[in-house]
């Protein structure tokens, strides 16, 4: 019989909280520590609709990357969004637990994940930590060098298809081999990008002055680096079954599955 509290000891050895962000909110959202846990359900964000599939399936616990109760919550009304969720959660007996800067950094972590899984070869990170072979977002150079477009073509094929694709900022042909990325949000180490050389930063929710500034400053210096943005959700939901193989191998007797619900908030493009 596993309990709740053995699963946290595990997570929180595999992502310490002591090295999320101080701005960040992972850890133990609802759920009693001393309640048996027989299957998990992985998932990037919490939604009504994650919470059901996991109540519907007989999960007993949510790992989330994303923390549900990030900001400051003044009611859990069940008239609120977040009242509703969580109300439905605890009601099913459906804990919650998140693990996102803390899972982000680490070897095999998020941005980890995405670099080996784009074929970057040994990759470091972008913004070294603490500890050796850990800190944000990744850098390393891909086996071959090849054009923009065909790069933006296999991010495409790796990850899971969203309504904004893939957006890219550069020429199509220009060569790409010294490739910097963030899973999630990365726009605060554009400039590590730009200091270490990359020829292409990958990260998303990227904002149009944002990389107005940085392609015009790119223009100057032969055109590096172009910039790829892409789906948040897709880019970290590729760690989600990293995760789960970890927690396979250490606790057998317990279920880990990893949610294929589409969580990123866009529906569809119109393209012009």
């Amino acid at each position: 019989m596993t309990t709740l509290t053995d699963l946290i000891r595990t997570f929180e050895q595999r992502w310490p909280l002591a090295q999320a962000e101080s701005w960040d909110a992972p850890g133990l959202v609802t759920g009693k520590t001393t309640q048996t846990v027989a299957r998990v359900l992985l998932t990037v964000d919490v939604t009504a609709e994650v919470v059901q599939t996991a109540i519907d399936g007989g999960f007993n616990l949510l790992l989330a990357h994303h923390p549900y109760l990030m900001r400051g919550v003044s009611t859990v009304s069940e008239e609120t969004a977040k009242g509703s969720v969580l109300a439905n959660a605890i009601r099913g007996e459906l804990a919650i637990y998140a693990a996102h800067t803390n899972a982000d950094i680490v070897v095999n972590g998020v941005s980890d994940v995405l670099a080996k899984a784009l074929g970057l070869v040994s990759p470091e990170p972008l913004v070294p930590g603490a500890i050796g072979g850990e800190g944000a977002g990744r850098i390393g150079l891909l086996a071959d060098t090849t054009s923009l477009g065909e790069f933006a073509m296999q991010v495409a094929r790796v990850l899971p298809a969203s309504a904004s694709g893939v957006r890219v900022a550069g020429n199509y042909e220009q060569p790409i081999n010294r490739v910097a990325l963030c899973g999630g949000a990365g726009d605060s180490y554009l400039s590590n990008a730009v200091a270490a050389g990359a020829d292409v930063y990958l990260t998303s929710d990227l904002r149009h002055h944002v990389v107005q500034d940085v392609r015009e400053q790119a223009m100057l210096n032969g055109g590096t680096p172009a910039i790829i943005d892409v789906s948040h959700w897709a880019a970290e939901w590729l760690w989600l079954e990293q995760a789960a193989s970890e927690l396979r191998r250490i606790h057998s007797n317990v279920v880990f599955e990893v949610c294929d619900l589409r969580t990123d908030p866009w529906d569809f493009v119109v393209t012009q």
